[in-house]
């Protein structure tokens, strides 16, 4: 049928969007993190938050924010290696999965942020990209895989798929 000749071919655009997206996205607010505004947007969250409330007074706010910014800018890079170092993307998106958990749990922290409120939708999309994150994390680590047994991850995913059960 023709439905299962385009099946290959939609798992490989999607998965290219799915990844490219989340390297994107964590690359562009990684380089926002620089910039005094997005380092005072965050400060609320981050003062609050059971993970990061010794950042601002370890670093001052634009220390914290900076950092942050690195961690997302780097995650996003490593993400982005995945044809030649799928074990980093690999880590990269485990990284990315970790981060998205700390931002999701600001919905909770934040005293006064109600998470049905428009002011909260920007951390509720959130759940969708750790969704990403851990597929493609999962992705690669196939990739590693069948790399590493010396097959295509493309034309043997179930291979991969085993050596990982």
């Amino acid at each position: 049928m023709m439905i299962e000749k385009l099946q290959p071919y939609l798992e490989r655009v999607g998965a290219g969007i799915l990844r490219y997206s989340l390297v994107l996205i964590f690359l562009g607010y990684g380089l926002f993190k620089f910039t005094a505004p997005e380092a005072a947007a965050i400060a609320p969250l981050t003062e609050n938050s059971p993970f990061f409330f010794w950042l601002n007074p370890l670093l001052g706010q634009q220390g914290g924010s900076n950092l942050i910014g690195v961690v997302e800018v780097v995650t996003a890079l490593a993400i982005a290696v995945r044809k030649p170092l799928p074990l980093v993307s690999a880590f990269g998106s485990l990284a990315a999965a970790g981060a998205l958990f700390v931002t999701l749990s600001f919905l909770f922290s934040t005293p006064g942020l109600d998470p049905t409120s428009t002011d909260a939708g920007f951390l509720i999309k959130d759940a969708t990209l750790l969704g990403a994150a851990l597929w493609t994390a999962s992705e690669a680590i196939r990739a590693h895989v069948t790399s590493s047994a010396g097959t295509s991850p493309i034309r043997s995913s179930n291979a991969g798929r085993a050596a990982l059960e």
